[in-house]
């Protein structure tokens, strides 16, 4: 199997898995065509548009981690880290889908779900407020 055929093959993995884990979910939460408009965008990417969106998400992680421990959400690298985020949410999401107000949404999701919370708190208790304070400010929320 070439490597190629072997990436096209672990992206429809990937795809299938969540469609198994959270598929009803977040079709319901945000509705089939936007879901099936990700998994396009997921299916249509080059292995090198895939490393880059894998080193942002580590940079989002590694900046946001560092901006918290600054502790101001309305700092320049907490505003880094939205804008990187912001950057990520495109690569996922269908043309045209991004608003300020779902940024937003997405944001206090990440507070409501603890499945979201436990990811972003390990950098330190309170992270994923103040991931979500810092993304309002972004915003202009």
């Amino acid at each position: 199997m070439k490597d190629k055929e072997k990436f096209e093959g672990f992206k429809q993995n990937l795809i299938e898995n969540n469609e198994a884990a959270y598929g009803a979910e977040i079709r319901s939460t945000y509705g089939s065509d936007a879901v099936d408009a990700s998994n396009q965008k997921i299916k249509g990417m080059s292995k090198e548009q895939w490393q880059y969106a894998e080193r942002l998400s580590e940079q989002i992680n590694q900046t946001l981690k560092e901006a918290f421990e600054l502790g101001n959400p309305a700092g320049d690298l907490a505003q880094r880290v939205c804008e990187m985020h912001r950057e990520w949410l495109c690569i996922y999401w269908k043309e045209g889908m991004y608003s300020k107000e779902a940024h937003c949404a997405l944001a206090d999701s990440y507070v409501a779900d603890e499945r979201f919370t436990a990811y972003y708190d390990r950098f330190g208790k309170g992270c994923t407020r103040f991931l979500r304070d810092a993304i309002r400010i972004y915003c202009g929320a």
